[in-house]
């Protein structure tokens, strides 16, 4: 009966395969293949790459594994190589009589380094919270000693400031705007004489100034509004001018209009 490698190689050779073909086939490295087929086992890692290795040679030759398989552990494996040895945990070593007592007496024969300072800190703690709530109390004490006037004046202070205008909530520029309903003719130029538009228009329109002077053509189709405060303008089909400024607005004459 020819051996296992014997098998393999005559297997491998009958149907015109090379070893490059089976080891890009199998994934199993040529220098493997050559030591099964010249039953060199010992070059393989071990007894289970070797089963593994015939097994899958055997199938892609298309003999049978089981049967090369069984004839590997028949004549080159030992009972021995499929034993599992236990696993004996080692044990652990035990401490020398007067250390082993030393370290005892360390343990359990008084207070650690730990503990006292912890001890410090929860005093410190402890000592800080009296403090805080002693200063709290001051605080409100303090409080309470406000003169009675205090409150009063700041309460007439703050009226005054609500009931008089600042200074700053005056302004010295106008923003007009300027909204159509329908086309209609504006011209609107500053008070030194500068256009700023002269033509029809559609669209909503906003202008600033010191003093603005409008020409509408017609009153019935827009809507102006000056900082946001409407300007009352007499309802006519015919142009009408008026002088804008942050002061209010007044009704122009017919010498006084814009862009003539």
């Amino acid at each position: 009966m020819p051996s296992i490698g014997e098998t393999l190689r005559e297997a491998r050779l009958r149907q015109g395969v090379d070893i490059a073909e089976v080891e890009q086939a199998t994934k199993i490295r040529a220098k493997y293949l050559r030591a099964l087929e010249a039953e060199e086992f010992d070059r393989l890692p071990g007894s289970t790459f070797v089963r593994t290795f015939i097994r899958t040679y055997a199938e892609y030759l298309g003999l049978d594994p089981q049967l090369l398989v069984e004839e590997y552990r028949a004549t080159h494996e030992s009972p021995a190589d499929d034993e599992i040895q236990p696993f004996t945990s080692p044990s652990p070593a035990r401490p020398r009589g007067r250390e082993g007592r030393r370290r005892g007496l360390g343990v359990g024969g008084g207070p650690g380094r730990g503990t006292m300072v912890a001890a410090a800190v929860v005093g410190i703690l402890v000592l800080l919270l009296v403090i805080g709530l002693i200063g709290g109390d001051g605080g409100e004490e303090g409080a309470d000693e406000r003169p009675a006037g205090a409150e009063a004046d700041g309460s007439r202070r703050g009226e005054k400031s609500r009931g008089e205008p600042s200074g700053s909530e005056e302004t010295d520029v106008v923003a007009l705007r300027v909204k159509p309903a329908a086309e209609t003719y504006l011209c609107v130029e500053t008070g030194d004489g500068e256009e700023l538009v002269n033509a029809n228009v559609t669209a909503p329109e906003t202008f600033e100034g010191q003093t603005l002077r409008v020409l509408l053509g017609n009153t019935l189709a827009v809507e102006l509004t000056a900082n946001g405060e409407p300007v009352a303008l007499e309802e006519s089909p015919d142009p009408v001018g008026r002088e804008i400024t942050p002061e209010g607005d007044e009704e122009l004459s017919a010498e006084e209009l814009p862009c003539q």
